[in-house]
């Protein structure tokens, strides 16, 4: 699966505060593929550029496969390869022969049991044979008599046991085959189907005698058409998937649901953009491309699946343009059940399960949410600060589950030390992990009141519970966790000016910033120029960021 390319991406250039600068940690979704910004990449960079795959929270193996099991035309595939034991006759292309196709149709639920097969009952049947054929799941032989017959593959035992591994790559497998099926050639809005004008042409060629060379020319032509609209069909497809990868990894439980319009919006409209009149025919024009491969899809259990109505199409012949306002173009939204009309694609856990495959088979990383939290809290928190495509929140919450809050509290506390280039982006971390552990966490806590690294942010933790007792940290405990906090924040907004605006606000810069900056250069801590660089670029009052600046230049050359 290639790496998506956006069409624009307004990552913000990543600060290299101190030695051993670090990425954010935590990045947002418009960023995750687009990190190439950051590095000054252009267009024609986009193949080589880094991308980060956001993780993702699936269900155990063996649920993924009981959930496989139960889609309908892989279920289908299991039962007629158990049909053919111990073996049945199939013709020399092993497909069914005539008398068994349509007891194969009563076999599946597809026909009735009396009376004739409809023809349809039968062309689902004969593709879910296609499918066990495909998958091995039946073998072709030959007998001694020279009969064709099918026998059960060997895989069919544990697939039926639901054994999680045989029925995952049986599974992953067919949704392969399906997703090439699924890209027709004329599936792209504006291409020429197989044999279209290039077969027009070569026909009005041979009516005028032309040489037979240049119709072989032309016909090699059109094939090179086909492949060329194929592959752009392929590459669609897998922008949308990796689309509905990302957005599925951030969406709240219950809100995966993606409007096909809004689907297209996200492929076509540049980031930052309006959809103007022009954009939005090609949004619709790529809704119209995507629907029979994503119904495809849906055969397999990859996504859940609610096509176009096809009532749009007369309506539009009969009142005009229909275009659609789910993307955002309209000036009267549509209520839900009108937006509905336009297809509503949700990505199943089996879909964001294959996806993932195809990624880590291309060679991305595609991590698990939990993947960090499965060690120490040292492991945890430097993990989670030195990966780019994380879920901070995510990881925190799977490691603190089920600890005993003290314990988890001090060990939390005890890899939050130290002065690297990662260390406020572990304090900061292990101040959001002792709030998800709570008050229980206090006794912890209260022993580092006094750790000149750890005191200042306990005692801000303690009064954020509400505690009353809390003793006020002495001045150079107060001014170095001011700075370790904003460093943190440096790292993990990515420099971004707007998140640390709002930062630089709450500052305790009193009436007489030469003072506070004063004492602020002096403090020891590796990131303390950084810091006061970044308020001198960005604070608003013009004599604060000279006297920030003045105290960075100060900082700096006592190093």
């Amino acid at each position: 699966m290639a790496a998506r390319r956006r069409k624009n991406a307004g990552t913000p250039a990543a600060v290299t505060p101190g030695e051993g600068a670090v990425l954010p940690a935590d990045l947002e979704l418009q960023d995750l593929y687009g990190a190439f910004a950051a590095h000054g990449l252009d267009d024609e960079d986009l193949d080589d550029a880094a991308v980060l795959v956001p993780p993702v929270a699936l269900p155990s193996e063996a649920e993924l496969a009981a959930q496989a099991k139960a889609v309908p035309m892989f279920g289908w595939a299991l039962a007629l390869a158990r049909w053919t034991a111990p073996h049945r006759p199939v013709d020399e292309f092993g497909d069914l022969t005539g008398p068994d196709r349509a007891p194969a149709a009563r076999l599946l639920g597809l026909a009735p049991e009396e009376g004739d097969a409809p023809e349809e009952a039968v062309v689902e049947a004969m593709r879910a044979w296609s499918l066990a054929c495909d998958l091995d799941l039946v073998e072709i032989g030959t007998t001694a008599a020279g009969e064709h017959v099918a026998v059960p593959g060997p895989d069919l035992e544990p697939a039926e046991e639901g054994d999680p591994e045989t029925v995952l790559e049986l599974w992953l497998t067919a949704a392969g085959i399906v997703r090439e099926l699924a890209v027709e050639a004329d599936s792209l809005p504006g291409e020429e189907a197989p044999g279209g004008a290039a077969g027009a042409a070569a026909g009005e060629q041979a009516a005028d005698g032309t040489a037979e060379g240049e119709d072989e020319e032309e016909d090699e032509d059109g094939l090179s058409e086909v492949e060329d609209a194929r592959d752009e069909a392929a590459e669609l497809l897998d922008e949308a998937l990796q689309v509905l990868y990302e957005t599925t990894a951030f969406a709240e439980p219950g809100s995966e649901t993606v409007p096909l319009g809004v689907l297209a919006a996200l492929l076509v409209v540049p980031e930052g953009e309006e959809p103007s009149e022009e954009l939005l025919g090609d949004i619709t024009d790529v809704m119209v491309a995507l629907d029979p491969m994503l119904a495809d899809l849906a055969e397999l259990g990859l996504l859940d699946y609610r096509p176009i109505d096809p009532e749009l199409f007369d309506e539009e012949e009969a009142e005009g343009a229909v275009e659609p306002t789910a993307a955002g173009g309209a000036e009267e939204p549509l209520d839900e059940a009108e937006s509905a009309r336009f297809g509503l694609v949700r990505l199943t856990p089996l879909g964001q399960y294959g996806i993932r495959q195809w990624l880590l088979e291309d060679g991305y990383d595609a991590p698990l949410v939990g993947d960090l939290a499965r060690g120490d809290a040292a492991g945890l928190l430097r993990g989670i600060s030195e990966a780019a495509n994380v879920l901070p929140d995510d990881e925190l919450r799977v490691w603190v589950t089920g600890r005993e809050p003290v314990e988890a509290a001090r060990e939390l506390l005890a890899a939050a030390r130290g002065h690297d280039a990662y260390a406020p982006m572990r304090r900061m971390l292990c101040h959001s992990a002792l709030s998800m552990l709570g008050a229980p966490a206090e006794p912890a806590v209260r022993e580092v009141l006094d750790d000149p690294e750890l005191g200042g942010g306990a005692r801000a933790w303690l009064v954020s519970l509400g505690v009353a007792d809390v003793p006020a940290p002495e001045r150079s405990m107060a001014l170095w966790t001011v700075v370790d906090a904003f460093a943190a924040q440096l790292l993990d907004s990515g420099g971004d000016p707007e998140q640390l605006r709002e930062l630089i606000e709450d500052l305790p810069v009193t009436g007489n910033p030469a003072s506070y900056f004063g004492e602020l250069w002096r403090v020891d801590h590796p990131y303390t120029a950084d810091v006061l660089e970044a308020v001198g670029e960005l604070h608003l009052d013009r004599t604060v960021a000279k006297e920030a600046r003045k105290a960075a230049f100060k900082a700096r050359s006592k190093g």
